[in-house]
């Protein structure tokens, strides 16, 4: 996980990459709990908030109208 000052520096290009990874490692972690739980529930939890800091992050580029 990338501290939001870290993806602020970031571009664009590299921050898509990043989205599209965490929101595969979310669906692998549903489909876990789903069959069979998981140790750490928490971490779906924790991947939401990162995808969603990504996100914010895109769109602070896309307003400044960077890359």
């Amino acid at each position: 996980m990338m501290k939001t000052n870290e993806m602020r520096k970031s571009s664009s290009s590299e921050l898509q990459n990043e989205l599209a990874e965490l929101k595969s490692e979310l669906f692998k972690l549903r489909f876990q709990h789903a069959a069979n739980g998981l140790d750490n529930p928490m971490k779906i939890k924790n991947i939401k908030k990162d995808i969603a800091r990504v996100k914010t992050v895109l769109r602070e580029k896309e307003l400044k109208g960077e890359e």
